[in-house]
């Protein structure tokens, strides 16, 4: 082992009370609480941006195949069977929307009836354990309501509502039984949509024709990429696009979170750097006399030098380490008790997700090491500026 190691280490952990030792406690406290608040922002963006984006492609899928005109479609065997080919591709969803109004007892609520067939799975399903299995090209006479209009209308599961939809001038009538309950947390979506049976629809309006297709992608599938795909295949007038520009003020607010995370992360780096920095500019200035004593003796500045680069580095390891077990500590205590709520009206989730990235957290551990090392050589360069004359009369 280096001398200079041994002399930095013998100086790095005197036993000794004086102001330097509280200096580079505070340094380290520091650079903890920096590391373990960069640790805690990546964990928290993460976790918000993919659990917001994840309930509007549950409830959507991530690509809407529709006509240019917005005309009804004719379900296409082939053009679906080739939309499978793609590995990309999980489900494919025909779907139907109309207009309605709903009304149990005495009140109302004007609604979008969503109709998708009855073999899919109900997404954010709260209550209830949603359609009953159909039988063979049966239509079931059931619906899904949302929590917020349950409430609203004080509906219970397994009550007995009706659908007024209007068609060519006539308002026609349908009895549902309510076979399940569901909450998204997005108000816009809890406060308008109520889901139903693809074929009643189909049968109002005397077609089975589709609005369109909700396609869901497997995870981590890329989604302009197969978007772009898809579209090669479709037939004239048909379009595919992303789920994305159907809802762009959502992700425009989620893209936003990403701006923030990099401020926040930024500010951190620079209070890590500058106390890391001012911790080191006060061990020089107490050690003037000891450099003043080494140089007399013949060492040279790179030697004066490594050993407080070796101190340097004890304190900014400390801080890292220290700030990664608080960091991940806490991430980890709120993944899985979710202790800290938030306004769901405001955020369209209860709990404060948390999404933690094995990459980002050796970026920031590395990254974080590799900045101080490199701010380090700055107040390092001071030494030659140091008589060794004058230094070993310091006091």
């Amino acid at each position: 082992m280096s001398t200079a190691f041994e002399i930095a280490k013998r100086i790095s952990f005197q036993k000794q009370k004086n102001y330097t030792r509280f200096i580079v406690r505070l340094s380290i406290a520091a650079t903890a609480i920096s590391v373990a608040a960069i640790l805690l922002t990546f964990s928290i963006v993460n976790g918000f941006q993919a659990t917001i984006a994840n309930k509007v492609y549950q409830f959507w899928g991530h690509i809407r195949v529709a006509s240019v005109s917005g005309e009804p479609l004719e379900q296409d065997a082939n053009t679906l069977a080739a939309f499978q080919k793609n590995t990309a591709v999980k489900t494919i969803t025909p779907f139907v929307s109309q207009s309605t109004v709903l009304s149990f007892e005495q009140d109302i609520e004007g609604v979008v009836a969503r109709g998708i067939p009855a073999s899919t799975q109900i997404p954010f399903l709260r209550k209830g354990k949603g359609w009953t299995t159909p039988a063979k090209d049966s239509m079931l006479n059931e619906i899904i309501i949302s929590d917020n209009i349950a409430k609203k209308l004080n509906v219970q599961l397994g009550a007995t509502v009706r659908l007024y939809f209007l068609n060519t001038g006539a308002v026609q009538q349908r009895k549902l039984k309510v076979a399940g309950i569901y909450h998204s947390g997005i108000e816009e979506y809890d406060n308008q949509f109520v889901l139903v049976d693809i074929k009643l629809l189909q049968q109002l309006n005397n077609n089975e024709l589709v609005e369109g297709y909700s396609i869901v992608l497997n995870e981590n599938a890329p989604i302009e990429a197969t978007t772009s795909a898809l579209q090669k295949i479709l037939p004239e007038n048909w379009v595919a696009t992303s789920i994305k520009n159907y809802y762009p003020q959502i992700f425009d607010w989620i893209g936003v979170q990403t701006i923030n995370r990099n401020v926040t992360i930024t500010i951190m780096l620079i209070v890590a750097i500058i106390n890391l920095l001012t911790c080191l500019f006060i061990i020089m200035l107490e050690r003037i006399t000891m450099i003043g004593t080494l140089t007399a003796l013949g060492a040279s500045q790179n030697f004066i030098r490594k050993i407080f680069l070796y101190q340097a580095s004890f304190i900014c390891w400390t801080g890292i380490l220290l700030g990664a077990i608080i960091g991940l500590g806490l991430s980890y205590l709120q993944a899985t008790t979710g202790w800290i709520q938030m306004d769901e009206s405001a955020y369209f989730i209860k709990e404060l997700p948390i999404k933690m990235d094995a990459v980002q957290i050796i970026s920031v551990l590395i990254g974080t090491a590799i900045i101080s090392y490199i701010s380090f050589l700055v107040p390092t360069l001071w030494i030659k500026k140091i008589s060794p004359a004058k230094a070993i009369q310091f006091d």
